[in-house]
C-alpha cells in the first residue's frame, strides 16, 4: 500500500498504522473508548493481506500475556485496552519489562477510579510513568496529541521498544482516540521474516537447532545476586533511553511571563488558551512533553528562570504536576489545573485558571 491520505477516528489511526507497519500481531479484548482498534483491525482482515494475526482472547489478562509470547519470538505484537483494562494488563507488562522483552501496549484512557466513566481522562499517568505494575522497571510512554501522532506513534513505538528491548505505550485520552482528523498513512512496511527475526533478535525463541541449546525467556531469578544485578543493568538501559528518547514541542514560548505544560488533548485545549491570553496580553506559552517517559525534564528545567509562573494542565486531579515541580527544582512557581469525571475544561476554563492561580 502506498502512503495514503483519508478521514478516521485516533483509534482508526492506530490500527491502519499497525497493519501498515508490518505488525506481526494484535491480542485484545473490548472496552469503551478504545474498541474501534480491534473492530478496524477485524474490518480490514490484515490476515488476508500482510498475515498479521488479529485475536480477541479472553481477556485482558490473556491478552497481554499473548502479547508475552509473541514478543519472546521476537515478532512485532501489540494490545490495546482503557483504563481498567490495563489495570488488568500490570502483572504482564512487569512480567515483559522483567524479561526485556519488546511489544506496543495502547492505552485511550476514561475516567476512573474503578470502572469510572467511558468519557476521557487522563488519570492514568501514574498508572504508567511512575511503573503501574510491581518492581523497578520503565515503560517508554509516548503522548499524541492530533489523529496523525496516532498512526506515527506506532512505528515510533515498536521501533523504540525493539531498539531497548522493552515495552512501549501509547498513552492516550479518549478525546484523541475518538476525535476525526485527516491523517497520512505511512507505505506499507513487510513484515520480518524468520531469517531477519533470528539475525536482528538472536535471544528470541524460534525453535533453535539442538547444537545451540535451550533458550529460556523469563522475568525469575531466584538468586539475590544476579536479580539486583538484573536491575542494576535494567536502571542503566533507561538511563541511556533519558539521554537519548526524549521528545517535547515547545510552541509560542519566546519572550512569555508565564508557561502552560499539557500533553495530549489537554495541549490542544490550552494552545487556544495561549491565544485568548495573547489577546488580553498576557505573554504565555505551551511545552508539551510527546515522551510522558523519559519525560522532558532537563528541556522544562531552563524555563525556570524565564518565566514567573508554570500551569500544568491535565484532566485528572494532578498528576503530571508532581513531574513539572522537580523539573524546575520547585524554583518558580507551579500549580495544577484539570476536570475530572471525564469533563474536558473548554480554553476559557484553561485561561480563567491561568489567570487566577498565578496572576491573580
Amino acid at each position: 500500500m502506498a502512503e495514503e491520505i483519508k478521514l478516521m477516528k485516533g483509534n482508526e489511526a492506530i490500527a491502519h498504522a499497525a497493519i501498515r507497519y508490518g505488525a506481526d500481531g494484535y491480542f485484545g479484548y473490548p472496552i469503551t473508548p478504545q474498541s474501534e482498534i480491534m473492530e478496524t483491525l477485524m474490518d480490514e482482515k490484515p490476515w488476508e493481506t500482510t498475515g498479521m494475526i488479529v485475536l480477541q482472547a479472553e481477556s485482558e489478562v490473556a491478552a497481554i500475556n499473548m502479547v508475552y509470547g509473541g514478543a519472546a519470538c521476537g515478532k512485532r505484537v501489540m494490545t490495546s485496552s482503557s483504563s481498567p483494562g490495563i489495570s488488568l494488563k500490570q502483572e504482564g507488562i512487569s512480567y515483559m519489562a522483567g524479561a526485556e522483552l519488546p511489544g506496543l501496549i495502547v492505552n485511550i484512557m476514561r475516567g476512573g477510579p474503578g470502572l469510572g466513566t467511558i468519557q476521557p481522562s487522563q488519570a492514568d499517568y501514574f498508572q504508567t510513568v511512575k511503573g503501574g505494575g510491581h518492581g523497578d522497571y520503565r515503560l517508554i510512554t509516548l503522548a499524541p496529541a492530533s489523529v496523525q501522532e496516532m498512526a506515527d506513534h506506532v512505528a515510533l513505538g515498536f521501533d523504540l521498544s525493539f531498539k531497548y528491548n522493552n515495552p512501549a505505550m501509547i498513552l492516550a485520552d479518549g478525546v484523541i482516540g475518538q476525535m476525526m482528523e485527516k491523517v497520512v498513512l505511512p507505505e506499507q512496511r513487510p513484515r520480518k521474516t524468520e531469517e531477519e527475526i533470528r539475525r536482528e533478535q538472536p535471544w528470541a525463541t524460534l525453535g533453535r537447532p539442538e547444537s545451540r541449546g535451550r533458550n529460556v525467556i523469563t522475568s525469575l531469578e531466584l538468586d539475590s545476586s544476579i536479580m539486583e544485578h538484573n536491575n542494576i543493568r535494567f536502571q542503566e538501559k533507561y538511563k541511556k533511553i533519558e539521554e537519548n528518547e526524549v521528545l517535547y514541542e515547545e510552541i509560542e514560548c519566546d519572550d512569555i511571563d508565564y508557561l502552560i505544560v499539557a500533553f495530549g488533548s489537554a495541549a490542544r485545549i490550552s494552545q487556544k488558551a495561549i491565544q485568548l491570553a495573547k489577546e488580553e496580553g498576557i505573554k504565555v506559552g505551551l511545552f508539551r512533553p510527546i515522551t510522558l517517559w523519559p519525560y522532558p525534564s532537563k528541556i522544562l528545567n531552563t524555563y525556570k528562570d524565564k518565566v514567573k509562573g508554570i500551569l500544568s494542565v491535565e484532566l485528572n486531579a494532578g498528576q503530571m504536576v508532581e513531574d513539572v515541580k522537580l523539573a524546575v527544582e520547585c524554583k518558580v512557581l507551579v500549580e495544577h489545573f484539570g476536570r475530572l469525571g471525564g469533563i474536558v475544561p473548554t480554553p476559557q476554563e484553561v485561561l480563567n485558571a491561568l489567570k487566577e492561580k498565578l496572576i491573580r
